[in-house]
């Protein structure tokens, strides 16, 4: 049986920041769950730089099935977490069913992969404080104030946490927490 890693998300996460790590982790073995709000269909949007732009753009990207609620997981039965960025992050932090499940992987000190806004999530229940971490850069100041030292770098690992700027830095991200899940769980 092939060790499981949640995925946490919701409307309007980045669409390669779901799906690529979804595939990639799919792809060496790992069972792969998606948890949202509520299990339905969920809808990514695509974040793209455009020149004369101050900020990226936002457009509809792909739609995906949730496999489970945020009310249905159990922890315990995950040896990753892996959380996307968007827009998703911002109202999941609200979210007290996803900040337990957060929590319990930090708990635990079980591998979490984080990008691009996904740190907004981390920090809602203290996890970064005391790391280093990356982020989206406009997210620096929001990063300090959790009590981490941010680094704007393609990818950071502090332990077992394990981010990431934004989809540029897919791969540097997805070899890193690999190289985490290979060693705190060294069989699939």
């Amino acid at each position: 049986m092939a060790a499981k890693i949640l995925l946490v998300t919701g409307d309007a996460a980045e669409s390669l920041e779901v799906l690529y790590p979804y595939q990639r982790l799919r792809e060496e073995g790992y069972e792969v769950h998606i948890a949202a709000p509520a299990r339905k269909t969920l809808r990514f949007v695509v974040h793209d730089f455009e020149e004369g732009f101050d900020t990226y753009t936002e457009k509809p990207g792909y739609s995906f099935p949730a496999d489970l609620a945020f009310s249905e997981v159990d922890p315990g039965d995950y040896i990753a977490l892996v959380i996307p960025g968007g827009r998703a992050p911002e109202y999941l932090r609200n979210d007290a069913e996803l900040r337990k499940i957060c929590k319990a992987f930090f708990d635990a000190d079980k591998p979490v992969a984080q990008i691009c806004h996904g740190p907004l999530l981390t920090s809602a229940v203290g996890g970064l404080s005391g790391r280093r971490v990356t982020a989206y850069p406009a997210l620096e100041l929001d990063m300090q104030a959790a009590g981490a030292e941010f680094q704007d770098t393609e990818v950071v690992v502090d332990g077992t946490l394990v981010s990431s700027r934004a989809w540029p830095d897919h791969s540097a991200w997805m070899r890193e927490f690999l190289s985490v899940l290979r060693v705190k769980s060294p069989t699939i």
